[in-house]
């Protein structure tokens, strides 16, 4: 099967060890624009490891090597000799230990780009212990800045780690190394850490700290939903909608919508007045359902928006007129972005299954039809 890519990155050949989180969605991200990322999976069968499962998986083929296997190990080295970069997204030393950390494939091929995906980075005091998003984040500090004032932190999904400090930290850090090679020729390691992702995101928040514009009491400042102008309010009908009425000019097309007093716009910078504009707000949002706040607030400078659960999202007029959202294999999923004018992005293939382009993989890549049958029977290749 010859996959329809098409994007700015047509032409570049990626492979990635199959894993979970924020590695596979760096992959993704690749295919979605145009990359020929092949998948390896490390076992076949009907019962797979959770680093199997098909989750963001979409637009790549898949090959299934038993890289503990001699002959296993030399496929995926010869893959690598062809590759422009490879994804992984181990403890650090293991994929030494595998026999493909970063010396031995810079030495088959000196160009490759070399991305490793780990939480608390490839060295340091914490560096081989195990973790998850929650962990990486409450290091970076930005675990400590979500919640409400006088609650417990609330983790934000998995979506500060893993995917924005992670998945897409590796897929910048790949690509910024693939375009330094056109002018050196030479590959490099990528070290992408979502201890370091996350506080690289919290940097403006950082900045406001060190010039006294944010406290570190939790639920206390304009964008921590301390701010009642920047909260999220509940309706008649129990749904939400969201108000991020930050500047003082929005700020009175919101009041003047609200029927609020327009006194409320020369107190609304003083901490001490917003328990009260806070209740004044609450108490009149929930006069009315989410769709007449809509109508109510249509086409207007107050920074509204609805609250929508993922059931809904994907059907708003909004997000149907971009195409935020498309059908692949009959599940609704976020459309590849961002957009580009002359070669856009597109996701070219639902998640394949373990191996199952294993043969048409290594003949594209140039092994011979007797090398194929080889592997095969050496049980490197998994089918």
């Amino acid at each position: 099967m010859s996959l329809e890519l098409s994007g700015p990155l047509i032409g570049l050949r990626i492979v990635e060890i199959g894993g979970i989180g924020p590695a596979p969605f760096c992959a993704m991200m690749l295919a979605d624009m145009g990359a020929e990322v092949i998948r390896i999976n490390r076992s076949a069968g009907s019962t797979p490891d959770v680093a199997e499962l098909p989750f963001l998986a979409r637009g790549r083929r898949s090959i299934a090597l038993d890289l503990k296997t001699e002959a296993g190990l030399a496929a995926l080295l010869r893959l690598v000799e062809k590759a422009d970069g490879l994804i992984e997204g181990f403890r650090p030393g293991v994929t030494e230990r595998l026999g493909f950390g970063p010396e031995v494939c810079l030495e088959r091929n000196p160009a490759i780009v070399y991305g490793r995906m780990t939480g608390w980075g490839q060295t340091g005091p914490m560096a081989q212990m195990a973790g998850h998003d929650i962990n990486y984040i409450s290091l970076s500090g930005a675990l400590g800045t979500i919640g409400r004032k006088g609650e417990a932190p609330l983790a934000p999904l998995n979506l500060v780690g893993d995917f924005g400090g992670g998945g897409m930290l590796l897929a910048f850090g790949v690509l910024a190394a693939l375009l330094e090679r056109q002018r050196s020729g030479r590959g490099q390691v990528v070290d992408a850490s979502m201890v370091e992702g996350s506080a690289l995101l919290m940097t403006m928040m950082y900045e406001m700290l060190g010039a006294g514009f944010w406290n570190l009491e939790r639920g206390t400042n304009a964008l921590d939903c301390g701010a009642p102008f920047y909260d999220s309010y509940e309706c008649a009908d129990g749904k939400f909608i969201s108000f991020g009425s930050l500047e003082p000019k929005f700020f009175a097309v919101l009041i003047d919508v609200l029927g609020l007093d327009a006194s409320d716009q020369a107190g609304r910078n003083d901490p001490a007045n917003w328990p009260s504009l806070r209740e004044r707000i609450g108490a009149t949002v929930m006069k009315r359902t989410r769709k007449e706040w809509e109508d109510a607030l249509a086409g207007s400078d107050a920074c509204f928006a609805p609250v929508l659960d993922m059931s809904e999202a994907p059907s708003h007029p909004h997000n149907v007129a971009r195409e935020t959202f498309i059908d692949v294999a009959g599940v609704t999923q976020p459309a590849p972005a961002p957009r580009f004018s002359r070669t856009p992005g597109r996701v070219s293939a639902p998640a394949a299954a373990r191996g199952e382009h294993g043969r048409e993989i290594l003949a594209d890549w140039g092994f011979g039809p007797e090398e194929i049958e080889q592997l095969e029977s050496a049980r490197g290749l998994l089918t």
